[in-house]
This record gives structure tokens, C-alpha cells and sequence, in this order.
């Protein structure tokens, strides 16, 4: 499909820049098939699903991902790089997508950090192993495993969303505000923003009403935020993202849908991981690498029953994947009536539940 076919126009001040207190006082806005839109609080989310409904949550940690340095060992001024780390490679090496790419070689080295300091805790080194299409390198560093984790935490920012930081920078709040309430596990750059609703005092009333919950792991890499570039949706490439399913889980989320529960994926990250592990039965796998899951209208989907998910930036693989799963035309008027209601946008803002249009899943 034509990439532009999934434009729309967005008023500047419908982008939210702090979430909304509490989280559950957030809008939230129900999609239907052939019915018509529904206006809710989100805390009313108990209301709209049914005892036996299984929510599903991405339980990935955003991590200070975005890094300043010099490089440095060229001759002539050092210049400043900026580097947003995406994807774990491996102990000691991430990809990352680095600003201005172009000034970079392969063998460079970086200096993140400060130089000295105490004992050189907070100096960290890094060397280009490699440069990709796009802006991406891979950085491989002086220091590995937990050691590394903790240098990034103390010298890295938190990696806001670009229309974010184009109009205010990160602050402490952030910190806090930037991660959901099941954020257990390092790896994200981004938060999975459909979790960042829920409040302890919601999970005790949807527990009340008989919803089951389930958590898996899709650690969202900066590529979440990167434009499609192209013309047409065939010829756009993923960045790869690492997810996991355990075993357990993915059993008694089978378990659920043969008794006839409904999967509802808290955001499009947990969507991504359930599709990507789910076989064409709809059987959901144990699950353990990464994925380039690109979801487009067609796509029929094999895992997922219903989907909690915030409002996403025109042209985007996520606006992509909700017209997937409800119909372009469908979305682009929830979009306009979220847009003339008032709703706040993108990742700090409101949530919609969106349930399929006929056809879009496996029967």
C-alpha cells in the first residue's frame, strides 16, 4: 500500500508532553465494529471486558538509552555524537542510531561520559565495529555485562520521544513518569506506552472483575519512532526488536482462548511478541529472539482478540498496524473524532480499545 494513504493531520497541541494524573484519569476511546464511538475514562476499562479476558503486558524497563560523547583520536576538534542505543548485541555491543552518522568510521572511537572523574566511573569508551544503512552503527564498549548497565544508567538520559524532546528536555520526572507499573526488565528505549494507564487501584478492580493478566517481553528499540521513508509500505524495512514468551505463559494463554477468553494486548509491542509467537493456528510458542514483525492492512491476525493501545503519529508503522486490525478507513475516523473530542496524542496522552474489524483474525 501507498504509505500516504496513512496520513492524517494532527493539531500541534493534541501532542500531550506529561501523562495524565492519575494515569487512569486518562481518556479512553472505544472502537467498535460497525458501532459507534464510544467516549470512556480509562479506569472504566473493568466495565468494557469480561470475566475470563486475558490482559497481556510488556513488561520490558526503559533504560537511559541516549548518550553524548566525542569522538575522539582523528585529529582536529572532537565533534559532538549523539547515540541512542536500540538493541542489545551482546554483552559489550549495542546498535544504536547515531546523530551525525556520516562523521563516523568504522574503528572510530567515542567517548561517553566524563573523562577521569572517580576513578574513571563514569568514562565510557566505545568503538565503531560497525556502520549500517539509516544512521545505525554498532558501538562495542570497554566495559561489559552488569558493569556496563551501570555506567549507561549514571552517564545516559532517558530517550524521550523526538516530538517530545523537540519542546522541552527530559527532567527527573521523566524517569518516573517514562516507565510502566510492570517494568521489570532492562532493554527498552522506548516505554510501552498503553501500560502507562494502569494504576495498582485499577489492577485490584479488573482483578476483582475476574481478568486475568500475563506478562511477556518485547524490549522496544528506537526504531518505534523512525519515519517511513518510503513510498509504498513493501519496499519499508523493520528494525529488529528482542521479545520473549515463557513457556508457562504461553500455555495458559492458549489454555484461556480454547475456553473461549479473549487475548487483549496491552499496547502494540505486546500485540507484535503475541503475533510473532503464534503459529498459523493461532497456538501461541514459547518465544526467545528477535523480531521484525511489520503488520499492514491484510495481515490476519492469529493471537490477538482485542487491543489497548494509545494514539499513534501519522505515516507510522503503529497507525499501519491498528488500521490492520480495525480498517483504515475506520481508524482515520476514530482518529477525527479522538482529534475533534479533545483527546491527547501520542505517548504521554489517551488510550483507545480497539476491537477487530471482520476478517482481520484467523477464524
Amino acid at each position: 500500500m501507498r504509505v500516504d494513504e496513512f496520513d492524517f493531520d494532527l493539531p500541534e497541541e493534541r501532542i500531550a508532553l506529561r501523562p495524565a494524573s492519575p494515569r487512569d484519569a486518562s481518556r479512553l476511546l472505544m472502537v467498535r465494529p460497525d458501532e459507534a464511538f464510544e467516549d470512556r475514562i480509562f479506569r472504566d476499562l473493568p466495565a468494557l471486558l469480561s470475566p475470563g479476558d486475558v490482559l497481556v503486558f510488556n513488561d520490558t524497563r526503559v533504560i537511559p538509552a541516549q548518550l553524548t560523547g566525542r569522538r575522539m583520536g582523528r585529529g582536529g576538534a572532537a565533534p559532538k555524537i549523539s547515540a541512542t542505543l536500540h538493541m542489545r548485541a551482546a554483552d559489550d555491543a549495542w546498535y544504536a542510531f547515531a546523530k551525525p552518522g556520516r562523521k563516523l568510521r568504522e574503528g572510530d572511537k567515542i567517548l561517553f561520559g566524563m573523562p577521569g572523574g572517580a576513578c574513571g566511573a563514569d568514562e565510557l569508551w566505545a568503538e565503531v565495529a560497525q556502520k549500517r544503512a539509516g544512521g545505525e552503527i554498532l558501538l562495542k564498549f570497554d566495559k561489559t555485562g552488569p558493569m556496563l548497565d551501570e555506567v549507561i544508567a549514571r552517564v545516559g538520559e532517558v530517550p524521550l520521544p523526538p516530538y517530545i524532546a523537540a519542546r522541552r528536555r527530559p527532567d527527573l520526572r521523566d524517569r518516573r513518569d517514562y516507565q510502566t507499573i510492570f517494568a521489570e526488565r532492562d532493554g527498552a528505549v522506548a516505554a510501552p506506552t498503553a501500560g502507562l494507564h494502569f494504576t495498582p487501584e485499577l489492577l485490584k478492580a479488573l482483578e476483582a472483575r475476574g481478568v486475568m493478566m500475563e506478562r511477556v517481553t518485547l524490549h522496544v528499540g528506537a526504531g518505534t519512532f523512525l519515519p517511513v521513508k518510503t513510498e509504498d509500505t513493501d519496499d519499508h524495512r523493520m528494525h529488529a526488536e528482542y521479545g520473549e514468551i515463557g513457556g508457562d505463559t504461553a500455555e495458559r494463554l492458549n489454555a484461556a482462548r480454547a475456553q473461549g477468553a479473549r487475548v487483549v494486548a496491552v499496547g502494540t509491542t505486546s500485540l507484535r511478541i503475541l503475533e510473532s509467537a503464534a503459529d498459523e493456528t493461532g497456538r501461541i510458542h514459547p518465544f526467545a529472539e528477535a523480531t521484525e514483525i511489520f503488520i499492514t492492512p491484510g495481515y490476519r491476525f492469529r493471537a490477538v482478540d482485542a487491543l489497548v493501545t494509545n494514539f499513534h503519529l501519522p505515516r507510522s508503522t503503529l497507525f499501519m498496524l491498528v488500521s490492520a486490525f480495525c480498517g483504515l478507513e475506520t481508524m482515520k475516523a476514530a482518529y477525527a473524532h479522538a482529534i475533534a473530542n479533545e483527546y491527547r496524542f501520542y505517548s504521554y496522552g489517551d488510550s483507545s480499545l480497539l476491537f477487530p474489524r471482520e476478517g482481520a483474525r484467523l477464524k
